[in-house]
């Protein structure tokens, strides 16, 4: 029987006078063994409370679960089991039928209990002038159409200064067009970078040693920047930049950016990170913006060129005119046929030159894996003019406005060869969109379409001597110019 610590102190006190037991048990009220128990406790410290132990329906499979778990020990951090994990394999290796919260609790002790001496972290301080990335996904509508916005943090833990800026994938070329345009923003470069597990910057193998892209290790060369790579699955040594993703996915992308290209989104982010800059650090309870005026002082100047964030390549041009990068085919002219090319691809272009340095091509990268050829409908046109049957069957056929590709279905053939020469020279001259907004202007009046016309309208629309989209010249002053007499037709 376990008594009251006040009643306890009773039982001590009296034998310690030299009453009697039986006279302390009539006193207090309780029976004399109680009495002979407390009287003589040699040590009354505080025990541990002893508790009853229910039985389990883990416990005939906690030896299996043991084993499970001590296996991990061998394996990389994300690829052991979890609860979850540990709890699903029972129920269908084993049929077992206790509960999950059963394994949890059991899994979670197990893990605490045998965790390795290494497994706690060390609190980190930060010098000015130091830099953290890392990469966070979003959501955004680009272009008319929901892509995953591949943004790129920068962090400067010291005042925890954060700065996003979106970006269309997390390869080499990526990652220095984003931190150049931060480092632009904030008027100098980070002595130190920190980054996540190589990402994009680098390559680790099986024994932890990075190899940089040859992009990147260019640029921190160009930018004389210092970089350190975190140790595999240790977040917590990049901890200002691993919450700066979250809390700038929730404070920047909702509701979701919407633009035509990443180029937009980007600008608001910096300027919104701006503004961030008024709200207290957390633990000093500083301004943000006065802690980064240190990290000011610190940054390194900005190099005195921009740097250009190219990957060169070599291709050879198949019959039709087209190259493949990334598993991607890219139309460069079929001019090109058989032909070796040097091929500078960038975060979103693809600039392709002839062996004498001249550009061939320059078109739009794209990322994910495209059923089409990714190609300049200008550089198809002359081929066209030349070959005019090819037109009904051509590639290039979405790519032209709905109102120019019905005129030239109906087109007869000695139309179709002029009109597709007229395009073709004002294509050369002044590019696709300029020329498919000219010669849809053409066709609404009514006019025949001729290169003589045609060429200088797409030209002053390309150079913005013509807004389009709002009053441009009326064609028919070109074509009585150029056809006396047509007015009286």
């Amino acid at each position: 029987m376990t008594i009251p610590m006040p009643r306890q102190q009773d039982i001590r006190r009296l034998d310690a006078q030299g009453i009697p037991h039986a006279e302390i048990a009539r006193r207090l009220g309780i029976d004399r063994g109680t009495v002979a128990k407390y009287a003589g406790m040699e040590d009354c410290s505080p025990k541990q409370p002893q508790r009853r132990r229910v039985p389990s329906m883990l416990d005939e499979y906690k030896p299996l679960v043991d084993e499970w778990l001590e296996a991990d020990r061998l394996m990389p951090r994300k690829q052991r089991h979890t609860a979850r994990r540990v709890y699903d394999r029972l129920v269908a290796e084993y049929e077992f039928g206790g509960s999950y919260s059963t394994v949890l609790r059991y899994v979670r002790e197990w893990k605490r209990v045998n965790r390795e001496p290494g497994d706690g972290y060390v609190e980190l301080e930060w010098t000015p002038g130091t830099a953290q990335m890392d990469f966070g996904l979003a959501r955004a509508r680009l272009a008319g159409e929901w892509v995953d916005d591949h943004c790129l943090v920068v962090t400067f833990p010291h005042s925890n200064k954060r700065y996003a800026v979106s970006l269309p994938a997390e390869n080499a070329e990526c990652i220095c067009e984003g931190l150049m345009t931060v480092f632009k923003h904030v008027g100098g470069v980070p002595h130190t970078l920190v980054i996540d597990n190589a990402s994009g910057a680098g390559h680790r193998d099986a024994r932890g040693e990075v190899t940089l892209a040859s992009v990147f290790e260019a640029f921190i060369s160009h930018c004389r920047l210092d970089v350190r790579f975190c140790n595999p699955y240790s977040g917590h040594e990049k901890g200002s930049v691993e919450n700066a993703v979250g809390f700038l996915r929730r404070n920047l992308m909702v509701p979701p950016l919407g633009a035509e290209t990443h180029e937009r989104p980007a600008r608001l982010m910096l300027a919104k990170c701006d503004e961030l800059g008024k709200s207290i650090h957390y633990r000093t309870l500083d301004p943000i913006d006065d802690l980064f005026a240190d990290d000011l002082k610190a940054l390194r100047p900005l190099p005195s060129c921009r740097f250009d964030a190219v990957r060169w390549e070599t291709r050879k041009a198949d019959k039709y005119g087209v190259i493949e990068i990334d598993s991607n085919r890219y139309q460069i002219g079929p001019g090109m046929h058989g032909r070796r090319v040097d091929v500078a691809i960038r975060a979103t272009t693809i600039t392709v030159k002839d062996q004498a340095g001249r550009t061939v091509a320059e078109l739009g990268r794209v990322y994910a894996r495209s059923p089409r050829t990714i190609q300049d409908p200008a550089k198809v046109f002359p081929l066209l003019a030349a070959k005019p049957r090819a037109w009904h069957d051509c590639s290039i056929r979405p790519d032209v406005p709905d109102d120019i590709r019905e005129y030239l279905d109906r087109a007869d053939d000695g139309t179709l060869k002029t009109s597709l020469q007229a395009i073709a020279r004002a294509c050369e001259a002044a590019g696709f969109g300029p020329t498919m907004q000219a010669v849809s202007h053409a066709i609404d009046l009514g006019w025949r379409l001729d290169a003589q016309e045609m060429v200088p309208l797409a030209k002053r629309i390309a150079d913005g001597d013509i807004d389009y989209g709002d009053d441009l010249p009326d064609l028919n002053k070109y074509d009585r110019f150029n056809h006396p007499g047509k007015e009286d037709e």
